[in-house]
């Protein structure tokens, strides 16, 4: 059996593992590239035919592990594409969304490349549109976590939790031949215990080969325990100023939990009443997934539900869809608490927020996720003095905080942990989805306190599992 890695490979995005038996040919994966250095690799053909490929396991619903499937399918891949019940609800809100953005950005492309007479690097028309997102959503088959599935004569696998979003999944690959059967566990994207919605993420007694990302293989996370504090001070502190709190968001996982937090906050009088507003239409579309799924989620949440309490609603909360209702929030006096689209403050809402809010104070801008080098988020959390939105420069005079213990990603010691649960070692364990420093960083504890082999794929690598 041979593994050829096509994506994430000594970088974040684009996760996607090609798995070849003598019977079978399987992809895991099949991300989007979204660090601009490697924006290029979205346009070339894949490195195999998708039309040779029998099945497409995706592990979660993110962009960057899903986010090239209608063009996967549109390239000629006819197979059946494989993922969670959660995910299957989720998969279409990110799909289609991301085709109109991607519609979008080739007429805007289009539009100034004609103004400014010239050619941009990449084509101007849609990596792929709607209709495409809309027919590879015809393939998808849910499969319920631990349930085998069979591909092909040779191979099989199970889904087990992540824990990292609602739905996510770590695979494990079952390759018989001769009698004998090898397992190759791919971990997708690993979550952090004791998280309050998703469940933990899950463990593995053995692997003969391991393909686990390493994203925080060097750092270590703030104590999630003092995010409900940090949250409540950084509350308090602005409203007693009368400005109001800017929650950058992103739209699966992370609202939900911010919401999570301020349910409890609110039904425990620990911050005054004020309105408060989800002004993302694809969050409010996911928290409803959530709702559905709630058998899914971990106890808390589940506790919430079964005594008749939503976790995503609380006196003051609005879930705000329509541009009208979103336009209308700046027309508010005194405080109030905004959570909108996107994370990275890239697009979306959140920039129409900003400029009313930006050059305030009184307010706050609070940072609850991963903001990539470049993005308007990384250069206000840096503390630049003035920023450009829309096109216009804009003083940065908010005050600014960020709460770093929402990460749905392990720490170095948490994938560390995971790993370890393995009663002894695999033949050689993949380090994948991360940067060459936190890749080598796991790598070498891993040598080190467990004496086991290790490797970092580069792209398009490809190995020999025997």
């Amino acid at each position: 059996m041979n593994i050829t890695f096509i994506g994430a490979c000594r970088q974040i995005t684009g996760s996607c593992y090609l798995l070849e038996s003598e019977d079978s040919r399987v992809v895991i994966d099949c991300g989007l590239y979204q660090e601009r250095d490697y924006l290029g690799r979205n346009w070339k053909p894949f490195p195999f035919d998708p039309g040779d490929v029998d099945a497409l396991i995706l592990t979660h619903a993110h962009l960057d592990h899903s986010g090239l499937t209608p063009k996967f399918v549109r390239d000629g891949f006819k197979g059946k594409i494989y993922v969670t019940r959660p995910t299957a609800d989720l998969i279409p809100i990110v799909l289609l969304d991301a085709a109109h953005i991607q519609e979008e950005d080739a007429a805007y492309k289009k539009k100034r490349h004609k103004k400014e007479n010239r050619t941009g690097p990449y084509p101007e028309i849609p990596l792929y549109t709607k209709e495409d997102a809309e027919k590879s959503l015809l393939q998808i088959e849910s499969v319920p976590y631990k349930e085998k599935v069979d591909i092909g004569r040779d191979l099989s696998f199970r889904f087990f939790d992540a824990g990292h979003i609602l739905g996510s999944s770590m695979v494990e690959m079952t390759f018989r031949s001769n009698g004998k059967e090898t397992t190759i566990v791919f971990s997708g994207d690993i979550g952090q215990m004791d998280k309050p919605l998703v469940k933990d993420p899950s463990f593995f007694d053995r692997a003969d080969w391991i393909v686990m990302e390493s994203l925080y293989g060097d750092r270590v996370h703030e104590d999630p325990m003092d995010i409900e504090t940090m949250l409540q001070s950084i509350i308090n502190q602005t409203v007693a100023s009368n400005g109001n709190i800017l929650i950058p968001t992103f739209a699966i996982e992370r609202a939900q939990e911010v919401m999570f937090y301020l349910n409890i906050l609110v039904r425990e009088d620990k911050i005054p009443y004020m309105m408060m507003f989800l002004d993302s239409p694809m969050a409010v579309n996911v928290t409803e997934v959530f709702k559905k799924h709630r058998q899914s989620l971990d106890r808390e949440a589940k506790v919430l539900f079964e005594t008749g309490e939503s976790p995503f609603s609380f006196p003051g909360l609005k879930l705000i869809r329509s541009v009208a209702e979103s336009k209308a929030i700046n027309n508010i006096r005194g405080s109030c608490l905004i959570m909108a689209g996107s994370g990275m403050c890239t697009g979306g809402r959140i920039k129409h927020h900003l400029v009313h809010n930006i050059n305030d104070p009184d307010a706050t801008i609070l940072f609850v996720g991963y903001q990539a080098h470049g993005t308007l988020g990384r250069l206000i959390l840096e503390g630049k003095e003035s920023v450009r939105i829309h096109g216009r420069p804009y003083p940065v005079r908010a005050r600014i905080e960020a709460i770093h213990g929402f990460s749905a990603h392990a720490d170095r010691n948490g994938l560390f942990q995971w790993v370890s649960h393995l009663t002894r070692g695999p033949k050689s364990v993949f380090l994948t989805h991360g940067d060459p420093e936190a890749a080598s960083a796991l790598a070498s504890r891993l040598q080190k306190e467990k004496g086991w082999k290790t490797e970092i794929p580069e792209y398009l690598a490809t190995y020999r599992l025997t």
